[in-house]
């Protein structure tokens, strides 16, 4: 048997030319494929790689309606409930770069690093920005995109908060786990509250808690919402992953739209293969005929068709995955990382992706021989003979 795939391989010598162009176009698609994967991964990564022990809290009409700030405190007194902070969401620009997105948020600066303790952050660094009111620690993404470094003065313009506000870096941190991304602007609540007026003043936009055991989840979610079941203002708790999937729903169309590229390309790929696999097929009938005359089976053909295609789907799928995986990894990924940070924190592709192109590019060269296979066991020796041309 390994000896008839052999020989069947060596077949794809007969036309180096149709052969490497083959393998170059299915390994285009496959590229392409592999990047239009990792991009949805990346997206959802942060979901993906949600703390287990972390829930938030918010209004339960909307995420964009405030909460009451003594709400956190009744979170802290729920059963189950190890530590908890506050946070809103600020909503800034950067005056001479006004097309730069980057997360920044006002947080409880006592609370905040215990509950995202995966936030690396140097006690200096921590300790300096515990003293300044106007403080910030920024991700070291973005501190190198922007090229600022502790110290320095920078002025951010309202959003949602409208107005110049002025800021001192005092560090930065380094995210541990792929829950957090680099490229966020955090600085303390308490700046944010006093130059507030009226109805936005002591509110915050939500509250996460991280909690004693991670299986009691859904109970302490529960009681953290019966608490403030008869209150004016009431709550939806769920998990750390629920909440990011909820942050992303807005942009469902666009990923499905991904999705459904990247299967198009996928039957982009069949064609080509399906192209090549049949012109071999159709050249070589006098060859399957003579085969035939002299005893070999019709399945002994089919394995010739389909041992060839397969070879053709291994060589596409190394070349393909050869080539995308440094150059997703190495060149597109790491300047993704760097000037896009705050969408795709981690832009690489997974080795289950860089598998699953693999085992698709031989399994669409399997599909593709499929026809031509059957037609090849098929063929009728007197008139395969016969046929001229």
């Amino acid at each position: 048997m390994i000896r008839l795939f052999l020989i069947a391989a060596r077949n794809l010598k007969r036309s180096w030319f149709r052969t490497i162009f083959t393998v170059a176009g299915a390994a285009v698609a496959l590229i392409a494929f592999v990047m239009l994967r990792t991009v949805l991964w990346a997206w959802n990564v942060g979901a993906e790689n949600a703390a287990v022990d972390r829930l938030g809290t918010r209004h339960k009409v909307t995420f964009i309606m405030p909460l009451p700030k003594r709400y956190a405190e009744d979170v802290r007194q729920v059963d189950g409930v190890k530590q908890a902070a506050y946070m809103n969401w600020f909503g800034a620009k950067i005056p001479t770069r006004p097309d730069e997105f980057f997360a920044s948020m006002a947080v409880e600066s006592n609370a905040f690093f215990d509950v995202y303790d995966e936030m690396v952050v140097s006690p200096e660094d921590k300790a300096r920005w515990l003293a300044d009111k106007k403080g910030a620690i920024v991700g070291h993404v973005l501190a190198k995109k922007m090229g600022w470094k502790v110290g320095d003065k920078v002025v951010l313009e309202g959003t949602i908060f409208p107005g110049d506000w002025e800021f001192n870096i005092s560090g930065t941190y380094k995210a541990s786990r792929k829950s957090i991304d680099d490229s966020e602007f955090l600085f303390h609540w308490d700046y944010l509250n006093d130059a507030l007026v009226g109805e936005q003043k002591d509110h915050i936009g939500w509250v996460t808690a991280r909690v004693t055991d991670a299986s009691r989840s859904a109970e302490i979610s529960k009681a953290i919402d019966r608490v403030f079941d008869e209150r004016d203002i009431q709550t939806v708790t769920m998990s750390e992953r629920s909440m990011n999937v909820s942050f992303m729903a807005g942009f469902s169309a666009l990923l499905t739209a991904l999705d459904v590229v990247s299967i198009i390309i996928l039957g982009i790929m069949l064609l080509v293969l399906g192209n090549t696999i049949a012109m071999g097929v159709r050249e070589r009938t006098k060859e399957y005929a003579v085969l035939r005359a002299i005893g070999f089976e019709p399945w002994h053909v089919r394995f010739f068709v389909i041992a060839e295609a397969a070879t053709l789907g291994i060589v596409s799928g190394a070349v393909g995955v050869g080539i995308a995986y440094p150059f997703v990894n190495n060149m597109v990924g790491r300047a993704i990382e760097e000037n896009m940070g705050a969408m795709f924190p981690y832009f690489r592709v997974e080795p289950n992706t860089a598998l699953l192109a693999f085992v698709i590019a031989i399994a669409l060269a399997a599909v593709a021989s499929l026809i031509p296979s059957i037609q090849a066991g098929r063929v009728s020796v007197t008139d395969a003979l016969r046929r001229v041309g």
